[in-house]
């Protein structure tokens, strides 16, 4: 979705293109992609010393004694115990187990605060939620309009300046509790402390003098750290499993909910058909390559397309990357995306393995007839 033109959310254009933030000197964009330099905001926004403008993200509220033991009936993360101002993340998956919404979760006692990518899905989670109440006592709201999310790093990003409603306290850091990580070897997102703020919108103007940095610098943290979104990595056959998503949605052990058997049986007897990786990319003859792109082996017409790239970034300190979801079978070794203005050679980082999947110990059975030696 670009972000430099407002977002119909139905009825009205979204209040992301009234923020503050997007009349500040340099702002391209509502909420703004950069304030001129895209590269240099990224290290102050790391630093903690800059926050970013997050306002057109959905927000939806869920009261009522039932809230969390419900959303646990329904999603792929163990949400009953819940306590209060812990945060976590939750997977609305279809009954074969693709995922249909990512949401960010977080309880503060009394209500349920789900953060999305978009006011879309936000819009489509809510309603479908609505659908599922049946006689529990739950009420379902989209707050896109009353409430802005505001994106950081640190234990306080907002400076005190506001208090906010809730803070959301990005769980990608570690393999949470019934989860699963099937990318090897020291992981990037060691000490990875991004958090996202929700603040009333009549409060974003009590943050426009503090430094701000752009949705593109942000994009590019996320993508170093191999971090999964919604907005951009799904597609209508995404399964948790291609994108390491096991690792902070998805609890292994909980009860029955929609979806959970492909997401079993693919755990632990098959291997997930596609899988993340990271690509550095050679900048050396400055051609543009975009989320969409087919990433092939070879070059010309014999080439073999492997994936597609889902989301790139030119970082601080890597240069230019990007996130693409390849074959399982795709070999793990260097790669060319296929731009639209040409061939640019890529090196393959693994993110989730060929071999990722069948973790049950289960005994392979000899063929019927087979002689025993």
């Amino acid at each position: 979705m670009s972000t430099e033109d407002p977002v119909s959310t139905g009825d009205a254009v979204s209040p992301a293109s009234t923020s503050p933030f997007a009349a500040r000197p340099g702002a391209v964009g509502a909420p703004p992609q950069h304030y001129g330099n895209p590269i240099a905001e990224q290290r102050p926004l790391r630093a903690g010393t800059a926050i970013v403008d997050l306002s057109d993200r959905a927000v939806i509220t869920i009261t009522g004694p039932d809230r969390l033991s419900w959303l646990d009936s329904l999603t792929s993360q163990s949400l009953k115990g819940l306590p209060a101002g812990e945060s976590s993340e939750t997977l609305l998956l279809d009954p074969s187990g693709r995922i249909e919404h990512a949401a960010r979760v977080v309880d503060d006692g009394e209500t349920t605060w789900l953060l999305l990518d978009t006011p879309e899905s936000g819009a489509a989670l809510a309603a479908f939620l609505d659908r599922m109440r049946f006689m529990l006592r739950v009420e379902v709201v989209d707050r896109s309009a009353d409430f802005a999310t505001v994106g950081g790093f640190g234990a306080d990003p907002l400076r005190g300046l506001v208090a906010p409603v809730a803070v959301w306290r990005d769980p990608w850091a570690e393999v949470t509790r019934g989860g699963h990580q099937y990318a090897q070897g020291a992981h990037p997102a060691e000490g990875w402390d991004y958090s996202e703020s929700l603040i009333a919108r009549a409060d974003l103007a009590a943050l426009a003098e503090l430094p701000a940095a752009g949705t593109l610098a942000l994009e590019a943290l996320r993508i170093e750290v191999w971090r999964p979104r919604a907005a951009t990595e799904l597609d209508a056959t995404t399964l948790p499993h291609e994108l390491d998503w096991l690792r902070s949605a998805v609890h292994l052990t909980k009860g029955c909910y929609r979806g959970q058997e492909t997401v079993a049986k693919v755990h632990n007897l098959g291997h997930p058909p596609r899988r993340l990786a990271l690509l550095h990319l050679d900048g050396s003859e400055n051609r543009v390559v975009a989320a969409g792109d087919e990433v092939r082996a070879g070059s010309g017409d014999e080439a073999k397309v492997l994936g597609r790239v889902t989301a790139v970034a030119q970082h601080h300190e890597l240069g230019p990357i990007a996130l693409a979801v390849l074959r399982r079978a795709a070999p793990q070794g260097d790669l060319v995306v296929v731009s639209a203005d040409g061939e640019v050679a890529a090196a393959q980082e693994v993110i989730v393995p060929t071999d990722a999947g069948a973790v049950a110990d289960v005994p392979r059975l000899p063929r019927l007839g087979a002689v025993r030696r």
